[in-house]
């Protein structure tokens, strides 16, 4: 009886179940849905300066803390409420990060108003296409790109908080804008396929 062979994957998740279902399923496919774009700003801001595995394991955490991620809700968060998450161990505790996400609901709001979402504004950045690397090992994956250092200099522009070029970068990855597997990941290749025009 031949064992099937398991897919080749980017070594990052390897490990981390959790990692690898989100590697697998979520992390550099193209993102159109405003609750989701919504949400990997959110976490993308509370990675600063910590792992994306730490973010992960309190995903559910934030989830709730944050109105299911509903820009609307979190923008209406009151000095009291944010205060009580602070105490919330469910989510990484940083007083600066967490009353950063109302004031980026509030202009998430705002650039929804006025481009219709907060879709059709963030992938100008790309010109509205993934871009497909060919990088073969993580030490080729750029920590910053121009595309993100626009991206960071539009949002702060626009009243974001926690939107440096990095975490910007870190969310095109996370929003399938960029398809940062490495060409021997079996994601790559499927990603770059069912990419939509």
């Amino acid at each position: 009886m031949v064992t099937p062979a398991l897919p080749v994957r980017c070594p990052w998740p390897l490990g981390n179940p959790q990692m690898v279902r989100y590697h697998d399923e979520e992390w550099g496919v193209p993102l159109h849905d405003d609750r989701r774009h919504f949400e990997f700003l959110i976490l993308d801001a509370f990675q600063a300066g910590l792992s994306w595995a730490i973010v992960m394991k309190k995903r559910a955490g934030f989830h709730r803390a944050f109105a299911g991620f509903d820009p609307a809700k979190v923008a209406r968060f009151t000095n009291a409420r944010l205060e009580k998450l602070l105490k919330d161990e469910g989510i990484i505790r940083n007083r600066l990060k967490v009353f950063a996400a109302r004031a980026n609901a509030q202009a998430f709001l705002a650039v929804q108003k006025e481009f219709g979402s907060f879709d059709r504004y963030i992938w100008r950045f790309v010109d509205g296409r993934p871009r497909v690397n060919r990088w073969r090992s993580l030490k080729q994956l750029p920590a910053r790109t121009a595309q993100s250092d626009a991206m960071s200099a539009g949002l702060k522009e626009r009243g974001f908080r926690f939107v440096g070029s990095t975490i910007c970068y870190a969310y095109m990855q996370a929003a399938g804008m960029v398809n940062d597997h490495l060409v021997g990941c079996f994601r790559h290749a499927e990603l770059a396929v069912n990419r939509k025009p």
